[in-house]
């Protein structure tokens, strides 16, 4: 196979293969020392790979890894078309290679991404494509990379976690159903397949859409990328998906939640999107939707629950999860880049 340029000599890039055994377990094994020397702990499994370069997963993503002369996966990229002008990018690299490689890896994914990202604006028609990609708050070489690639940091956010005991599964009457001040907080209904009733889905992706209209970097999703994505997620349930109503049935909130799975201890819950109608705030539906998702963890015998906020938002939210016991585990950041289309 011919070489890159820009790579060292024997080194070269291509595309992995997701059903290659092999090639999972080691992209896994350079995602977690990737975590592990940017927040200090790993927690990523062959799982979170797999949504990156399994069929399924390609959908709506493209990936690259960078090869030594022994065929080594040294670095990898992958890129995933979010929604209309966002791209998120995975960058990846070998934390026991030398400097000069780790660089040229570095910038070989770099370019790369530049490239998809310009296929990925075209095909939407757009003049502009931008670029997000994150870093661990303390990650200093993966900074020092990202600013010398056109990079700048817009935001940071706050990996906020909060124990649950057992007691509190009596924190609501039942997680399934109910009730408080005008205000019904309900599981997405069924239907016999056990897929969910479409309205409610619709009914959870418009309340989404609707709360985080005026949010930072929100960008609009249409129905069907929607739930293609949040299924990809591992964590991914369906009887984790609720729905706040007021007294005319009217959705005022949802939330949707996810399993954060252990292989050393008991589960966890994760709240992956959490958000309120202007119009229905006030009435306590955020705070109804966190006691019901808490009630729900402790009556499956989890120990936690986990959730990100905007360390820079103006809904003050990280007030409300402070004062109900969440306090932030570690703090990851957001860069952006816009690339030029045409």
């Amino acid at each position: 196979m011919p070489e890159d340029p820009g790579l060292p000599a024997g080194w070269h890039a291509d595309a992995p293969d997701g059903a290659d055994r092999a090639t999972v377990e080691r992209l896994t094994e350079l995602l977690r020392g990737h975590e592990r020397a940017g927040r200090g702990w790993a927690g990523a499994g062959e799982d979170d790979v797999l949504v990156e370069v399994s069929d399924h997963g390609l959908a709506m993503r493209e990936n690259l890894v960078v090869r030594d002369p022994d065929g080594r996966i040294r670095a990898w990229g992958s890129v995933h078309d979010r929604a209309e002008g966002r791209m998120l990018f995975v960058h990846v690299v070998d934390r026991e290679i030398d400097e000069r490689a780790a660089d040229a890896c570095s910038d070989a994914l770099f370019a790369w991404a530049e490239a998809q990202a310009k296929v990925v604006g075209a095909a939407r028609g757009l003049a502009e494509q931008q670029i997000d990609t994150g870093a661990f708050a303390d990650d200093v070489r993966q900074h020092g990379w990202l600013e010398d690639a056109g990079f700048t940091r817009v935001r940071t956010w706050w990996q906020m976690s909060r124990s649950v005991e057992a007691a509190e599964a009596e924190l609501v009457p039942d997680p399934a159903r109910w009730e408080r001040k005008g205000v019904v907080f309900r599981l997405v209904e069924r239907q016999g397949d056990g897929l969910p009733d479409v309205e409610d889905l619709r009914a959870v992706h418009d309340v989404l859409e609707g709360a985080f209209t005026d949010h930072f970097n929100s960008a609009e999703e249409t129905l069907q990328e929607f739930v293609h994505r949040l299924r990809e997620d591992p964590g991914h349930r369906w009887d984790h998906w609720w729905l706040a109503e007021l007294e005319d049935g009217e959705p005022a909130g949802a939330l949707v939640g996810t399993v954060s799975e252990s292989a050393t201890g008991p589960d966890g819950s994760y709240v992956s999107y959490l958000g309120v109608l202007e119009s229905a705030r006030g009435r306590g539906v955020a705070t109804g939707l966190l006691r019901t998702i808490i009630a729900d963890a402790a009556s499956r015998g989890r120990d936690r629950v986990g959730l990100e906020v905007d360390a820079d938002s103006p809904t003050g939210a990280d007030g409300l999860y402070t004062s109900m016991g969440w306090g932030t585990k570690y703090v990851t950041e957001s860069w952006h880049r816009d690339v030029t289309v045409r």
